[in-house]
């Protein structure tokens, strides 16, 4: 099989992940790999996540999270972006295991090779969204229509 991306420095945020052979909308490009960890786990671990503004934590459901500081793989590079042409969906386990679900990366348009693979990482966070706080979560993005933050609205 021909590889199709390859993670290397990146002019957003340190490290990003690049399309090295043509990408077409709808297609799925990486599995979102590493160790599953409870919430529990995930704040003894790393806290409550407000005061990093990095993290490799991808919530998969309520019961489990994905902590690709351990076993990650290449898709814990890829970088946020207000204009992104991938999303991240979860495909949730035929035998209803939920430690057996999945996160996808899948393409949103067609991508050409070169091009900065990126997704809406959607952080909600229940802390107040100070300037502070929006900061510390600052995107790097670049698109014209960029929040400035990695943060989402409260719902």
């Amino acid at each position: 099989m021909t590889r199709r991306i390859v993670a290397r420095r990146s002019p957003i945020h340190g490290n990003g992940v690049f399309a090295v052979a043509p990408i077409k909308a709808g297609e799925d490009v990486i599995e979102y790999k590493g160790k599953r960890i409870s919430h529990e786990q995930a704040d003894d671990l790393y806290g409550d996540g407000a005061e990093s503004g990095h993290t490799f934590l991808f919530t998969l459901n309520q019961d489990w999270i994905i902590d690709a500081n351990q076993s990650g793989n290449s898709a814990r590079w890829i970088n946020h972006s207000c204009a992104p042409n991938c999303q991240a969906y979860v495909e949730e386990s035929e035998t209803g295991d939920t430690r057996r679900d999945r996160v996808v990366i899948e393409a949103l348009r067609d991508i050409a090779p070169g091009e900065e693979l990126t997704y809406n990482y959607g952080i909600r966070l229940d802390v107040p969204h100070t300037a502070r706080m929006k900061k510390l979560w600052a995107c790097r993005c670049g698109a014209a229509a960029c929040t400035g933050t990695l943060l989402q609205p409260k719902r």
